[in-house]
C-alpha cells in the first residue's frame, strides 16, 4: 500500500490543479506534508550539486492554510525543497486564528523542525515563541506578513511584499482613478499584519492626495464565501459608491463579482490584490481596473532556499530580508496571466519550459 506521501508525489507528478490541492489540504487538517521528495531530483532532470546533507525538514506556519492565494506559495516551497533535497510541512490555521497558529508553531518546535517560516500576522504574539525557537537553534523567517511595522523583531528575516508601501501605492492609484466621492476599502481580517498595513497605506495616500474622496474601511471575513456576501450587502446599502477596492485576494475577486452582478462597469471603479483566476478574468472583462501581483510563488521558494543555505553553511549564510515586489496587472497586461498555465501563478501544477 502506498503511503500518503507516496500518493501525493505520484499525483503531483501527473499534475494537481488548484482545486485538487486545496481539497487535499482541507481534508488533511492543519498540517499537511507536501510533497514526498524521495527520488524527486530526477523529475527536474538535473543532479544535486550540493554536498550530502541531513534530510532537513522545514515547517511553514500559515494563517489561512486553504486560501487559494497560497497555492503558488506551496508550489514554490515544493520546487525549492525538491531542488535542494529537503522536506517541508504546511500547517497553521484555516481561519486566521492566531492561537491555532501559535499551537502549530510550538508543535513544529517540539517536533524539532530544522527551520520555520511563519506569517507574523500579530505584532506581539509570535515574538516569544520565535525567541524560544531561536534559543533551541531553530532558524525562523517571517514570510507574507512581518508583524509590527516598527520595533524589535525576533525573526531572522522577512520575505514578502513591502506591505505599507504597496498599500500607499494603491491609494495613489485610487486617487488618480476616482476624482471624488465615497470609496469602500474592503479587508478580510482587520488588524492582521499581512493586510492591515496595506489599508493603512492606502488611507494615508488618499488623504495626502487632497482630493474630495471619502474612504471607508469595511471588514468582511477570512471565509471567501462570506466575503462576497459582505461586499454585496455593503454595496446595496451604499449605492452611491464611486469606487470599491480591497487589500486581499478574496475581497478583490468579490469586488469584481459585485461590480459585474449589478452592472456597475464604468460607474464604480474596482481594484485590489492578487491573482485568483476569477480576478484575472474580471480585469480582462473590464469589471476591475487593476490587481497587484506580490509574487506568491517566491514567498514559498525563497524561505526554503534561505533556510537550506543557513543550515548547509553552518549559519554563515544568514537569511536576508527579501522584497517580492509590486506589479500592477491591468487589462493591458493581463493576457499572459490568462493564457499561461503554470505553477508560478498557481494555475497548473505541471513543471514545463517554456510555460506557454
Amino acid at each position: 500500500m502506498k503511503s500518503d506521501d507516496d500518493q501525493i508525489l505520484s499525483e503531483d507528478s501527473e499534475g494537481i490543479d488548484r482545486g485538487a490541492l486545496l481539497r487535499r489540504i482541507a481534508l488533511g487538517g492543519a498540517a499537511v506534508s507536501l510533497p514526498a521528495l524521495a527520488g524527486a531530483q530526477a523529475a527536474f532532470g538535473a543532479s544535486n550539486k550540493y554536498p550530502s546533507h541531513p534530510s532537513w525538514k522545514f515547517a511553514f506556519i500559515n494563517h489561512v492554510t486553504t486560501n487559494p492565494f497560497f497555492v503558488p506559495t506551496q508550489y514554490g516551497a515544493s520546487d525549492a525543497a525538491t531542488l535542494v533535497n529537503v522536506k517541508y510541512t504546511w500547517g497553521g490555521s484555516t481561519k486566521a486564528d492566531v492561537g491555532e497558529m501559535i499551537n502549530a508553531f510550538n508543535a513544529a518546535v517540539s517536533a524539532k523542525a530544522d527551520g520555520i517560516a511563519v506569517c507574523v500576522v500579530d505584532k506581539g504574539a509570535f515574538e516569544a515563541p520565535i525567541k524560544r525557537a531561536l534559543g533551541k537553534g531553530i532558524p525562523v523567517l517571517a514570510y507574507n506578513a512581518d508583524g509590527a511595522r516598527s520595533g524589535a523583531k525576533a525573526r531572522m528575516a522577512y520575505i514578502g511584499q513591502a506591505l505599507y508601501e504597496s498599500g500607499f501605492s494603491m491609494g495613489q492609484r485610487i486617487a488618480t482613478l476616482v476624482p471624488k466621492g465615497d470609496v469602500a476599502l474592503f479587508i478580510a481580517t482587520p488588524g492582521a499584519l499581512d493586510i492591515q498595513p496595506r489599508i493603512d497605506g492606502a488611507m494615508a495616500a488618499i488623504k495626502q492626495s487632497g482630493k474630495p474622496i471619502n474612504p471607508k474601511i469595511v471588514a468582511t471575513d477570512a471565509d471567501l464565501s462570506k466575503e462576497l456576501t459582505a461586499i454585496d450587502s455593503y454595496y446595496l446599502g451604499h449605492k452611491t459608491l464611486a469606487g470599491m477596492f480591497a487589500v486581499d485576494a478574496g475581497d478583490t475577486q468579490g469586488v469584481g463579482q459585485i461590480i459585474q452582478k449589478h452592472s456597475l462597469k464604468g460607474k464604480v471603479i474596482g481594484g485590489g490584490y492578487d491573482l485568483l483566476p476569477g480576478t484575472l478574468k474580471l480585469i480582462d472583462q473590464g469589471f476591475l481596473s487593476f490587481t497587484i501581483d506580490q509574487q506568491p510563488y517566491l514567498q514559498g521558494f525563497y524561505p526554503v532556499i534561505q533556510l537550506f543555505l543557513y543550515k548547509l553553511s553552518g549559519g554563515l549564510v544568514a537569511p536576508s530580508d527579501t522584497n517580492t515586489g509590486l506589479l500592477y496587472v491591468t487589462k493591458a497586461s493581463v493576457k499572459p496571466y490568462l493564457t499561461t498555465k503554470s505553477r508560478y501563478e498557481g494555475s497548473s501544477s505541471k513543471q514545463k519550459y517554456p510555460v506557454s
